[in-house]
């Protein structure tokens, strides 16, 4: 009978289970995980610490026994995978065991970056990824807290400004980054996106490396680079992640991710990888890098699980652009594409005066998009993006038009949209 192991328990992990089982597959599936929890998302962990969301509903497809059953899985739980084989595909654990496998999935996921500060290690600093980190979090806001430092200006980061901005708990944002949202905002809308946070009453220091973090009196204070200090109780770090490549051994080549292809295969025969723990392709600049989305690792698990069942024609996972959406402060964010690329820069405000589309256009295709405060087009527009980013010359036709109008966008923005596909179509 064939064996698979799937280390790792998160998004893709499980997405690989559920494939192979819905692929055909008949043999043992052995998870591996290092924790006694159900697969996690990692961004409702902020809802569970601010008691929007009850422990549960950070564990989206259910507890473990219910998957076990689903998918008929052998559930190592607690368990540590120290090293793999991958030309035996074979694994050692903790205590010394080894296992043999037909097919191993890496679905290690990535860690929370903790940068090499001093004082990093202190009691109050907190990091902001896992189950664990988020029930540490809730304990200590329960103690009470007077004021808190946030660093990293990233999705995560503005969720966690925004639920102590909601207990009162005076809070400033810091990052090295030049602005708030370095890796999804324009510019000149990361500035909107400052002003509105600071007429709130949050404090923000930006292109200041954190030095240190030094005891204060009884609690803290972040030390920034150029002199600046920032008194606190707690400081909350969520500056990005790590992929977790550490099983990847001398058979397995690992960039910043571990390097995969189309079928999720990695270097090693019988061997995939999924998930923040690897690279994707991203559709718009050719590049592989790390996707760090949910929807990324839940195709990729699927695409690994499938080629193991042995789907025919083989699946694959051609890649993905980024994408962010997020609700904070009375405030929408979306950010689609790459915000490195340069071109055509335009700007249309939409009505109301509060929102705006900001897009960069190169070579007649687009190539990022802002939008700022009009979440209901943002379902209509991504889908439009996304078709236009991977298909240029996508026509936005009478009914995509018709959608966008009703939904109050601006007709020299929808005109502008139309215009550019065309001219798209007409450079092939």
């Amino acid at each position: 009978m064939q064996r698979t192991a799937i280390i790792g328990f998160g998004c893709a992990g499980f997405h690989a289970a559920k494939s192979m089982r819905e692929h055909g597959y008949n043999g043992e599936i052995h998870i591996y995980s290092n924790t006694d929890t159900p697969p996690a998302n990692p961004m409702l962990t902020t809802y569970y610490v601010t008691g929007t969301l009850a422990y549960g509903g950070m564990f989206p497809f259910g507890d473990l026994d219910t998957l076990r059953e689903e998918y008929d899985l052998i559930l190592h739980r607690d368990t540590l995978v120290t090293a793999l084989d991958s030309a035996q595909r074979r694994l050692t654990l903790r205590d010394g065991r080894t296992a043999f496998f037909d097919n191993v999935v890496l679905a290690t996921g990535a860690s929370a970056l903790v940068p090499p500060i001093p004082g990093i290690e202190r009691p109050g600093v907190f990091c902001m990824r896992t189950v664990e980190d988020a029930e540490r979090l809730r304990e200590r806001l329960e103690q009470g807290v007077r004021s808190a430092v946030v660093i990293g200006a990233s999705m995560v980061g503005i969720k966690l400004v925004e639920l102590l901005h909601k207990r009162g708990v005076p809070v400033t944002l810091a990052d090295m980054a030049p602005h708030i949202f370095p890796t999804a905002a324009l510019p000149e809308v990361a500035a909107e996106i400052e002003q509105r946070l600071e007429a709130q009453g949050v404090r923000q220091r930006f292109s200041r490396p954190i030095e240190a973090i030094e005891l204060a009196g009884d609690g803290l204070e972040v030390c920034l680079g150029g002199g600046g200090r920032l008194p606190c109780d707690i400081a909350l770090l969520c500056i990005g992640t790590r992929a977790n490549t550490q099983l990847a051994d001398a058979g397995i080549r690992v960039d910043r991710g571990i390097v995969v292809n189309a079928q999720m295969e990695t270097s090693a025969p019988g061997v995939y990888a999924a998930g923040d723990c690897c690279e994707g392709n991203n559709l718009l600049t050719g590049q592989t890098q790390i996707i760090g989305l949910w929807d990324n690792a839940a195709r990729q698990g699927e695409t690994a699980g499938a080629n193991i069942a042995g789907a025919f024609p083989a699946a694959s996972c051609p890649g993905n652009i980024t994408h962010n959406i997020t609700h904070f402060m009375n405030m929408d964010f979306i950010g689609l594409g790459d915000v490195r690329m340069t071109g055509d820069r335009q700007t249309f405000p939409l009505s109301g005066g509060r929102g705006r589309v900001d897009l960069v256009a190169r070579d007649g295709r687009l190539v990022c998009v802002n939008i700022l405060d009009q979440y209901r087009v943002s379902g209509v527009l991504k889908h439009f993006l996304l078709k236009s980013l991977l298909e240029p010359g996508t026509e936005l036709g009478p009914v995509g038009r018709g959608r966008l109008e009703r939904e109050g966008l601006p007709h020299t923005l929808i005109d502008y949209l139309e215009g550019l596909n065309k001219s798209h179509g007409s450079h092939h």
